[in-house]
């Protein structure tokens, strides 16, 4: 339990792996970091053995995910702007260069775990909307597809239009309206309906066929792909944009109509759904008038999925946030009991995690959608978890520049 005690209680002893000024260029100082205002909660500090697990977590596999995403942080550009982070937490590039200082090779975990506790301050986040935030899981979908149309594929995967407008610049690439023009005016781009319908047919945009429209309708929820062609080779495809329409959730569809009971809703229910009656299941996909739009990307069979941020996903150490509230690269340690080994909330969950990618359902300062990796397994462990849990914000102790 965290309470007033714990708020109060000192920092812990910074080990040896502390940034220091020495570890600055000689023009820049090192200052302390303020907790930073996160709308829609309140962040209390806490002490690094307040948070449930902590001990106990493989800091090391934390470590090597918050080293990929600092690989993307140190490269962006410093100003904001599309390929920039906006969000980034002060003092998180210190942070990286701190972790660079440890060398190349993978630390221990206890080392890690000093690192961090060296690097950082812990910072409980709670929401305005009750005392606990929100997890759900997302994966990568493995799907059978082919380059050509015919012998049973024949669902298109289509690419980026060149006529979608974004109507907000500055809007993260998976929110906001998107228009095309017709008659010289500005009109909402075509809905999942007439996309499905043939809007965009004939125009050189697929990528590949599936043979499952299902499976095109995964694709889109998760992101992302792996599509393995009849010679087996793997194709693996990443979102590259969507049709601006409003993302409509099937799964609270089947439950206000008392389809499925809301205790039993999972990713495998809706699919069981909508196999079961394909007329029935083709109409409810076509009430979520969202489209998402994919591109081919050069990864390995072996490599996990790209995030928003730019890097490989780390299944059990990635999660994708709400991107106006939080930025790439952030630690956010988590503790829960989820759904994993069982359909019951019963699998202790604490873990350090590092926000790498972000999601049009992903709403809010303690909401998160935890990366469990590719392939049917990952699949139903992600797609049954709709469970609270408390988040804690692992801030920058220090950053650069005048203080």
């Amino acid at each position: 339990m965290i309470g007033a005690a714990a708020a109060a209680m000192p920092d812990a002893p910074r080990p040896a792996v502390a940034p220091s000024a020495a570890k600055a260029s000689s023009a820049e100082a090192l200052h302390p970091v303020a907790a930073p205002e996160i709308a829609g909660a309140t962040l209390s500090p806490v002490g690094f053995g307040d948070l449930p697990g902590w001990a106990a977590d493989d800091a090391a596999a934390a470590f090597s995910t918050f080293l990929t995403s600092c690989r993307a942080i140190e490269t962006a550009p410093a100003e904001v702007g599309p390929a920039s982070n906006p969000r980034l937490l002060p003092g998180l590039r210190q942070a990286c260069r701190a972790a660079r200082a440890l060398g190349t090779a993978a630390p221990s975990s206890d080392v890690a775990r000093l690192f961090f506790e060296a690097n950082f301050r812990p910072y409980a986040i709670r929401p305005d909307t009750g005392p606990q935030g929100f997890l759900t899981g997302y994966y990568e979908p493995e799907v059978e597809g082919a380059l050509a149309p015919g012998a049973g594929y024949g669902v298109p995967v289509y690419a980026r239009p060149p006529d979608l407008i974004p109507g907000d610049a500055a809007a993260p690439s998976n929110k906001g309206p998107v228009f095309r023009l017709e008659d010289g005016r500005r009109v909402p781009y075509w809905d999942r309906a007439a996309i499905e319908d043939g809007a965009l047919a004939g125009r050189g945009l697929e990528i590949c066929w599936l043979k499952d429209p299902i499976d095109l309708f995964f694709m889109q929820i998760q992101g992302s792909a792996r599509v393995r062609l009849p010679d087996g080779r793997v194709m693996r495809l990443n979102y590259d944009g969507h049709n601006g329409q409003g993302y409509v959730p099937v799964g609270r569809l089947l439950i206000e109509r008392g389809l499925v009971p809301r205790s039993e809703m999972s990713m495998d229910r809706i699919r069981a759904f909508m196999e079961a009656d394909p007329a029935a299941g083709r109409a409810l996909r076509r009430e979520n008038p969202s489209y998402v739009f994919f591109k081919a990307v050069p990864l390995g069979a072996d490599e996990g999925a790209l995030g928003a941020q730019g890097v490989g996903l780390t299944p059990g150490r990635s999660i994708a946030i709400d991107r106006a509230l939080h930025g790439y690269g952030t630690p956010v340690f988590i503790s829960a009991r989820l759904p994993i080994r069982s359909a019951a909330p019963e699998t202790p969950f604490q873990r350090l995690m590092i926000a790498q990618d972000t999601g049009s359902a992903i709403v809010g300062p303690a909401r998160a959608d935890l990366f469990f990796g590719a392939g049917p397994e990952a699949g139903r462990i992600a797609g049954r978890i709709r469970d609270p849990g408390a988040f804690f914000l692992l801030v920058p102790r220090l950053a650069g520049g005048t203080p």
